[in-house]
């Protein structure tokens, strides 16, 4: 089976996805697009829609912009929770999906000052939550790249080059 021209990323929380995004979508001359970004400019910005819809209509939003983003070529950057949608995770079959992993070792200072509604105990949430969906970014993964204690440029590079190996 012949993938789309969408390249994903997926992982936890903090984990770059965005930043790494940015700069490997530089790299491949290709759109960058942060389903976060889409999910706030069409519904307002998340921890509102959080406290006043709740996570299932987040969920349901963030899904529909996955869907739509991963529709060209582009980097994709999703939220650490879009895998948690089935539909979602079908849909990335037919993309070229990396799974950013980290051993969490610096996400206490990735996560400070954030307004992530799903850490209210930092980096004890996050750590559960990790742990809760790591399978799912296993599941859907082609590459997963460690991104612990590695450079951004390099770790650019070395998703260039895995997405190669892929057909």
């Amino acid at each position: 089976m012949h993938k789309t021209g969408a390249i994903v990323l997926v992982g936890p929380m903090g984990v770059g996805k965005t930043t790494i995004g940015k700069k490997l979508a530089k790299r491949l001359e290709v759109p960058f697009v942060d389903t976060d970004v889409l999910v706030t400019k069409q519904h307002g910005e998340i921890p509102k829609i959080f406290a006043e819809l709740g996570e299932a209509k987040f969920r349901e939003f963030e899904e529909a912009c996955v869907l739509a983003a991963i529709a060209a070529p582009a980097v994709v950057a999703t939220g650490g929770g879009a895998i948690l949608s089935e539909h979602t995770r079908a849909a990335l079959g037919e993309t070229k999906v990396v799974y950013l992993s980290t051993d969490g070792n610096h996400m206490a200072a990735r996560l400070v000052g954030g307004n992530r509604p799903l850490l209210k105990d930092g980096l004890a949430d996050w750590r559960r939550i990790y742990e809760s969906r790591r399978a799912l970014y296993e599941q859907v993964a082609d590459v997963t790249v460690d991104t612990s204690g590695t450079s951004l440029k390099s770790l650019v590079e070395l998703i260039a080059t895995r997405l190669d190996e892929i057909v």
